[in-house]
C-alpha cells in the first residue's frame, strides 16, 4: 500500500465548475444540474499560445491552475503527471478532414496540437516549469494510470507531484468509434509528507479480479463518470468533498483496479493518525 496526501483539486466539468462549487454537488448538499460549462480562461499563457491552445488544453490548465492555488505551491517548481484517454479529438479530426480534402496542407500549429503530450508543453509554458512531466494515456482506465503513476513519482522523489487528467468529446465521425460524453478535467496535488495544506490522506493499493468499481452518487453523475474517462475521478471526490473517510474503487484495467482509501486530516493534526 502507497500513501500519498492531497494538498489541492482543481476541477471542470459541466455543472462542476470549479472545485469550491463541486464540491457541494459532490456532497450531496446541492442539486447537480449537468449544464455544460462555458470555457475556462488561460491568463496564465502568453497572448500567442493562448490564441493557439485548443479546448482540452483550456481544461487542463484550468483545473491544473487551481489545485496548485489552493496547495499554495509553486507550479514552476512541481513535476506533473498528465493523463487523457486520446488527447485532442478536435485537432485530430482537422488534420484527417484537411487530408481527405483536394488542399491536404495541414496547418503546423495543427500538428504541435495533436501530439498527446501538448497540455504538458503548454504548462511548461505558461508556468516556466522545468520539472519532470509525463504524458499518459490508458484508455478508460487512465485516471487511475494516472493517480498511480503521479503517487508512484511522489513516494520515489520525496516531492510534491500534480496529476491533471483530462478529456473532450470527438467531433463526428470520430465520435462513432470513440464516444466521450462530455469535457472534463481534474487536477489532484499530492505530497508524500503530511503539511500544512494537506487535507486528507490517499492509500493506493492494487486488487486483482474484477471488482464492483464505485459508482456516482445521482443517475446523472453516473452517467458522467461512465460515459467520460476522465470523470472516473468522481466516486473518489465525492468522498473526499464529504466530512468522512471510506474506500472507493477506480477502474483501471480489466482485471486489475485501483482501491483508493481517504482519510480526512482530524483537526488535531496528522500525529494521530496512523
Amino acid at each position: 500500500m502507497m500513501r500519498v496526501y492531497l494538498e489541492g483539486i482543481g476541477l471542470f466539468g459541466p455543472g462542476l465548475q470549479g472545485w469550491a462549487a463541486g464540491r457541494e454537488v459532490l456532497a450531496g448538499r446541492q442539486a447537480y444540474e449537468p449544464v455544460a460549462a462555458p470555457l475556462p480562461p488561460v491568463e496564465m499563457l502568453p497572448a500567442n499560445e493562448r490564441r493557439r491552445a485548443p479546448k482540452i488544453v483550456k481544461i487542463a490548465l484550468a483545473a491544473g491552475a487551481e489545485a496548485f492555488a489552493a496547495a499554495g505551491r509553486d507550479p514552476a517548481a512541481v513535476a506533473t503527471v498528465f493523463a487523457s484517454s486520446g488527447g485532442d479529438g478536435d485537432t485530430i479530426h482537422e488534420i484527417l478532414s484537411t487530408l481527405a480534402s483536394p488542399q491536404r496542407e495541414p496547418s503546423p500549429t495543427r500538428f504541435h496540437n495533436s501530439v498527446h503530450n501538448a497540455a504538458a508543453g503548454y504548462w511548461s509554458i505558461a508556468s516556466g516549469a522545468k520539472a519532470a512531466t509525463s504524458s499518459l494515456c490508458c484508455h478508460d482506465g487512465s485516471f487511475a494510470a494516472g493517480l498511480l503513476e503521479a503517487a508512484v513519482q511522489a513516494v520515489e522523489s520525496a516531492e510534491a507531484v500534480a496529476l491533471i487528467a483530462y478529456d473532450v468529446p470527438y467531433p463526428a465521425p470520430l465520435s462513432e468509434a470513440r464516444p466521450i460524453g462530455a469535457a472534463f478535467g481534474v487536477a489532484l496535488l499530492l505530497s508524500p509528507l503530511p503539511s500544512a495544506a494537506g487535507f486528507a490522506r490517499l492509500a493506493l493499493a492494487m486488487r486483482l479480479g474484477a471488482p464492483e468499481y464505485s459508482r456516482g452518487a445521482s443517475p446523472a453523475l453516473e452517467a458522467l463518470r461512465r460515459n467520460t474517462p476522465a470523470a472516473r475521478c468522481l466516486p473518489l471526490l465525492a468522498m473526499l468533498a464529504g466530512s468522512g473517510g471510506g474506500e472507493v474503487m477506480l477502474e483501471y484495467l480489466p482485471d486489475l483496479a485501483l482501491e483508493v482509501a481517504v482519510t480526512p486530516r482530524p483537526a488535531s493534526g496528522w500525529e494521530d493518525v496512523a
